[in-house]
């Protein structure tokens, strides 16, 4: 009997078919092979005169989609069809999800078969796996398939009707979604705040002590019998003191000498407080967690997790076979198999011993709507070690591969035990209501547990076990402490921070908005749109992004509240369960409940009359009050505001300027700027034309020539950015010429007789000839740079990827390491660390690296130190 398979991916099929071997026939249908028509081209000749048609959805007719065959699938269903005519049956082995449900449904409907057809799921791919499936086939779940249909369909209706919308309130090019909608708001609403906040300034006293050679620090935290204010009681809209709130205000450096100076001897210990703490473990990964743990201890996007946990899932080569290294990575379930519970067990005991082997840990799932029959994300086989994969592995493979090692291990070992020491020592006065009371915390851990492998949100479990260790000297309560010094310190309430991708993800799944397949897919989107940028790890929401959400907040209320999409949320599960009519759901959504308005198609009539151009308010101007706002344009936003005369006078915003941190003053310099227009330099020695520097969207720069009327046909002129830390107002002719002088030509290379050319780029000078380039060391200047030094650079082997990033600045060298090497002292991306060119050790927090000592050094590298990462190149196991 000959059977097809017929799974997503090609990598897929290659592993499955390994593992299934001759009787069966494995194919990829590479996604979905037919869906909605992606424009206007795709849609079928005989529908285009339908009123629907635009939508792919026949409103009118029970809300029936409009598929079609996407041509770049054409080739792969002929393969797949030629395949089925010498099978006996069909299996679909698609992913166990809505999706993959999805995907087996179209591919019968494409094919439309005459054998039988079955469908089979499982968790990992992996032989038990497998043969296990094959024994339990069963049949396509229509109710999954439809909750996978509807989703598609609301998304195309909710996008499809609203974009058009913004682009002819707002800018071209926009989109509307759903989900995505609702996550530019959040980062949107966050922006706010930061736009409200205004800082507020406290000061504390810091003391510190030391008893039998052992420094600590304690902190006032009560004067008299009133708690200190600290940042929490302030309103970050105001910077003051909450109204309710009974806190002591210490508000300037003069109320603390004052105190000090009321404070007499001796000090005492007036309390010492032990308890003992218990810390659990995590559960093991699902996959907002996993994202989010990715993007924390990694740096990866949410992206870049899942396209290498499908990898990892899909199979690799390892040890002549081909196998699926851990289980199916879109879930939302903390469940373990009962083998991979039992496996957890051997390798901790085999690992730590016995004592850290808690016994089974089983763990509920709290997401809503999480499927509890899938499991989590866990290694198929718990003793395959990172260590077992490194030759197989690429580097961020195998990172992630020991994410997941690690997290499923931890969960399943035996809490930490710690002891918590907290000491009150109190500075006595004459007025009891002025007298100091400190706090010191310490903690000893006595049992690490699950902390030996795991720690969330750090790298290296061993070091982070160093830094949570806080040890104070044995205190007792009534003994005299006299401070070796006091140090009054100044501090500043802080604005909520930006959302990154994982508080992000955390604050989606918190909201129950969008599934754990979505997450991804979410994130990407808002970017690639332009609603929001990334700036080192957080997500900065654009004016764009803003102009957009207040439209929609202001006309559309309901499409971008959190709790009107968690509760679609809800009912596309409730359609998966089989528990709602898709139908129904669908005629709500777009024509209001029972068909009587008030829904997507009527709201949209309703309020697209009454929208005008969104424009963003930041404040009035000092001198003529008039409000100054931002609109967004075809060339991206700008400042407008009414001078005396009712004319507008407009500005460009620099694409680096968020909104929060675009103030009054800064609109003022800008709109005024501006105003004045370029500002004459100079003129250009030889050809006598202009040098002007001016203002744009991208910051300030230098100009050479007139700039053309808008629509001419002439050449732009040559622009210069001023270089970063350049104050414009010292800019000179000369710098202006120097700047403008790139690209320049060197010369030509006498072997190749290519033109050889410096320039700047993005990432700094560098060197170019043809499509060879050469970055520029920091010795060389590229404005001097003369041909013989760049032909030399062009002989030298190009660095590779992160090579450069390597050549750390050195901040102390201590000489000759007892192990081997120099020992130094680098300046990392992630702060100060030793090394000796063979072991690294970063620093404990709290470590003054200017005052390291070598005797110091030393000991951390012998202690801490771990080899360096380095990127391991796929080996092939044949």
């Amino acid at each position: 009997m000959s059977s097809l398979v017929i799974v997503e991916s090609p990598a897929k099929a290659e592993t499955l078919a390994r593992i299934l071997g001759s009787g069966y026939n494995v194919e990829a249908s590479y996604g979905h092979v037919r869906d909605l028509p992606a424009g206007a081209d795709a849609i079928p000749s005989k529908f285009k005169g339908e009123p629907w048609a635009r939508l792919g959805v026949n409103v009118q007719q029970d809300f029936e989609p409009l598929y079609v065959i996407p041509n770049d699938k054409k080739k792969y269903i002929k393969r797949l069809k030629d395949a089925l005519a010498g099978a006996d049956q069909l299996l679909l082995a698609t992913d166990e999800d809505r999706e993959g449900e999805s995907i087996s449904w179209h591919v019968v409907e494409v094919l439309k078969p005459k054998v039988p057809v079955r469908r089979i799921a499982f968790h990992e791919i992996t032989k038990e796996a497998i043969l296990a499936a094959l024994e339990n086939p069963r049949d396509i779940d229509s109710n999954l398939v439809r909750a996978q249909e509807s989703r598609r369909i609301l998304d195309r209706l909710f996008g499809y009707e609203l974009s058009p919308v913004l682009w002819k309130k707002v800018q071209r090019g926009l989109s509307a979604g759903r989900v995505q909608s609702v996550a530019v708001r959040l980062c949107v609403e966050r922006e706010r705040e930061r736009r409200r906040f205004k800082s507020g300034c406290y000061w504390d006293v810091e003391a510190q002590f030391v008893k039998q050679e052992q420094a600590f620090t304690a902190r006032l935290v009560r004067v008299g019998d009133r708690r200190l204010a600290t940042g929490k009681d302030f309103d970050p809209e105001t910077g003051e003191l909450k109204k309710r709130s009974q806190a002591r205000w210490l508000k300037d450096g003069q109320e603390i000498d004052d105190l000090m100076a009321a404070w007499q001897s001796p000090w005492s210990v007036t309390s010492v407080e032990n308890k003992p703490q218990v810390r659990r473990p995590a559960p093991p990964f699902i996959t907002s967690s996993l994202q989010q743990e990715a993007n924390r201890k990694l740096r990866f996007s949410a992206r870049h997790t899942m396209r290498i946990a499908q990898k990892l899932y899909e199979g690799m080569d390892f040890n002549g076979d081909r196998i699926g290294l851990i289980t199916y990575m879109r879930t939302d379930s903390v469940t373990l198999a009962g083998r991979a519970l039992e496996e957890a067990q051997e390798v901790i005991r085999d690992k730590y011993g016995d004592a850290y082997a808690q016994g089974p840990r089983r763990y509920s799932t709290k997401t809503k709507g999480a499927q509890e029959a899938h499991e989590a994300i866990r290694p198929t086989k718990l003793s395959r070690t990172p260590d077992r994969l490194k030759n197989f592995l690429s580097h961020d493979e195998l990172r992630l591969y020991d994410l997941i090692w690690k997290r499923t291990v931890a969960s399943q070992m035996a809490e930490a035990r710690l002891r918590r020491t907290s000491v009150e020592i109190t500075a006595p006065a004459e007025d009891p209501g002025s007298q100091g009371i400190f706090s010191a915390t310490g903690t000893t851990i006595e049992f690490p547990g699950f902390l030996r492998a795991y720690v969330e949100g750090s790298d290296d479990p061993t070091a982070d076990l160093a830094d949570k260790e806080v040890l104070l000297p044995s205190l007792e309560a009534g003994e005299a402490c006299t401070p070796e010094d006091l140090e009054p310190k100044r501090r500043e309430t802080m604005p909520p921070a930006r959302y990154s991708e994982a508080s992000l993800v955390k604050k989606l799944e918190a909201e129950g908005i969008g599934r754990p397949s979505t997450y991804a897919s979410i994130i990407e989107t808002i970017q690639q749109r332009g609603y929001v940028v990334k700036q080192n790890n957080a997500l900065v929401p654009t004016f764009t992004a803003f102009a957009v959400t207040e439209l929609l907040e202001k006309h559309f209320a309901d499409l971008v509240d959190t709790q009107f999409t968690a509760r679609m949320e809800q009912q596309l599960d409730d359609i998966a369960a089989g528990k709602l009519d898709w139908k129904d759901h669908l005629n709500s959504f777009y024509y209001g409940a029972g068909g009587g308005g008030a829904g997507l198609e009527d709201q949209i009539k309703k309020e697209e009359p009454k929208i005008d151009f969104p424009a963003i308010e930041i404040g009035e101007h000092p001198e003529s009050g008039k409000p100054i706002v931002i609109r967004v344009g075809r060339y991206g936003p700008y400042l407008q505001v009414e001078d005396s005369e009712g004319e507008k006078v407009h500005a460009s915003v620099p694409d680096d300027v968020a909104p929060a941190d675009l103030t009054v003053d800064e609109a003022v310099r800008l709109l005024e700027k501006a105003r004045q227009g370029a500002q004459l330099l100079g003129h250009h020695p030889e050809n006598h034309e202009n040098v002007y520097l001016a203002h744009g969207r991208f910051g300030a720069y230098v100009q050479l020539g007139e700039t053309p009327e808008r629509g001419s046909k002439e050449p732009k002129p040559k622009r210069a950015s001023l270089p970063k830390g350049v104050a414009e107002e010292a800019v000179t002719l000369e710098e202006a010429l120097l700047w403008l002088s790139l690209p320049k030509t060197l010369g030509v290379d006498p072997e190749t007789e290519e033109e050889v050319i410096a320039t700047s780029g993005r990432f700094g000078p560098f060197i170019k000839r043809g499509k060879d380039t050469r970055s520029l060391t920091a010795e060389d200047d590229v404005y001097s740079i003369e041909l013989p030094r760049a032909l030399e650079l062009l002989a030298q082997p190009k660095a590779r990827r992160g090579q450069r990033r390597a050549q750390r600045k050195i901040l102390k060298d201590f000489g000759a390491f007892e192990g081997g090497g120099n020992l130094q002292l680098l300046d990392g991306a992630y702060g100060p660390y030793l090394t000796n060119g063979e072991l690294n050790a970063s620093l404990p927090k709290g470590t003054d690296a200017s005052a390291l000592t070598a005797e110091a050094a030393s000991t951390l590298l012998r202690e801490r130190g771990k080899p360096p990462k380095r990127r391991q190149k796929k080996r092939s196991s044949k």
